[in-house]
């Protein structure tokens, strides 16, 4: 075949493996692809929280990532990662090979190859994992971070677009209502995607109307808080207190979420924000206002960092709310809240808005984030 530069084959190479290139599109590339590279390796991805931990096999059928094998772990019965992968990779599928490259999103911030995991006593270090693992290469992620990986692999099962536009080059972002206000945002370059975790969901509330500032000094006052982030809102625990703070009025007495209400705002016992939406969806006035106020504050936080971070590329709504109010990101209500952005509305019009809705989102972007790892190695075919 012609001479190729081995710069030029080394990114063919990394865009193969991640799906985004089709090898016949330059000639010669299959005799090179056999002769260069080892056999395929398994992946091993995880996604893991304080409550539970998602452990998963990867192969690749068809140059797209297939799991081979997943199991799932209560993440509080072990006493820290090491054992749980021990124990997962030795009890998998004999025809299964062993992985030499893997990713674990973890949720907390991952600092020199370290993470301290929010709600469990565990700080994990990547190269005593590996050890553990016996695995060539191990990398930990931000479990939101590790979306970026992913973003761009999705398939139309996993994602719905909310706001059409054509193809764009540029950054990328993300943000998702959990239990809090997850963003990330991604980097192209000729290498790749970088991931650039972020932290923006503890920026300060900014109240837009006068509901919201009279929410936001009733909120601040009821947690006994100085300052307020957006998070406190725009997440799943936001909506609940949304909710609490429409119910204080002396009209509510007697609604059936009243008492529910006034226990969640205590010990946080009971899941208020899910009996929120199924009571809105039933046609409760009140908790489709609460919803309302939500949804108009998730647009505004999403418009605000598609400004911040320019991203050009797309703009995607993940996280644990993104399936379940799917038609709220659809709305009326958010979209216009994302870009009544003044000057800045038409760009934010023209942006592709899209919403994630498969839950095992970041498993997927971790093997992702695996396959890139064994590329990049040259252990992957």
């Amino acid at each position: 075949m012609g001479a190729i530069a081995p710069g030029f084959l080394w990114l063919i190479a990394w865009r193969k493996a991640i799906g985004c290139l089709s090898c016949e599109m330059y000639s010669g590339w299959n005799e090179f692809h056999q002769t260069s590279c080892m056999a395929c390796s398994t992946l091993l991805a995880g996604d893991m929280g304080g409550t539970k931990t998602l452990l998963a096999l990867y192969g690749i059928q068809d140059g797209r990532l297939t799991q081979l094998h997943q199991q799932r772990f209560i993440s509080s019965e072990w006493t820290s990662l090491e054992p749980m992968l021990e124990f997962f990779l030795n009890q998998r599928p004999n025809d299964i090979e062993a992985p030499q490259h893997g990713c674990i999103a973890v949720a907390g911030p991952v600092n020199n190859r370290s993470a301290r995991i929010t709600n469990l006593p565990w700080q994990l270090q990547e190269d005593q994992l590996a050890a553990a693992a016996s695995i060539r290469q191990l990398e930990l992620v931000n479990d939101f971070g590790v979306l970026i990986y992913g973003l761009p692999h999705f398939d139309e099962t996993q994602q719905v677009v909310i706001q059409a536009a054509g193809p764009q080059e540029g950054p990328i972002a993300i943000l998702g209502a959990g239990t809090g206000l997850g963003m990330a945002r991604g980097i192209r370059t000729e290498g790749g995607l970088i991931a650039l975790a972020s932290e923006g969901g503890h920026r300060e509330f900014a109240a837009r109307t006068d509901e919201e500032w009279q929410l936001a000094c009733w909120l601040k006052d009821d947690l006994g808080l100085d300052r307020l982030s957006v998070e406190r809102i725009v997440s799943g625990t936001g909506l609940g207190h949304i909710a609490t703070w429409l119910l204080q009025n002396s009209d509510t007495n007697e609604h059936p979420l009243r008492p529910v209400a006034e226990e969640w705002r205590t010990n946080k016992s009971n899941d208020l924000p899910a009996k929120v939406s199924m009571a809105a969806a039933k046609g409760d006035l009140l908790m489709q206002r609460a919803q309302m106020i939500w949804l108009s504050a998730y647009g505004s936080a999403a418009g605000d960092l598609a400004l911040q971070e320019l991203c050009t590329g797309g703009l995607w709504v993940g996280g644990g709310t993104a399936a379940k109010q799917l038609a709220g990101l659809q709305s009326a209500t958010f979209l216009k809240a994302m870009r009544q952005k003044g000057r800045f509305e038409e760009f934010l019009g023209g942006l592709r808005v899209t919403a994630v809705i498969d839950p095992e989102a970041g498993l997927f972007s971790a093997a992702c984030r695996a396959r890139i790892l064994a590329e990049s190695s040259g252990t992957l075919s």
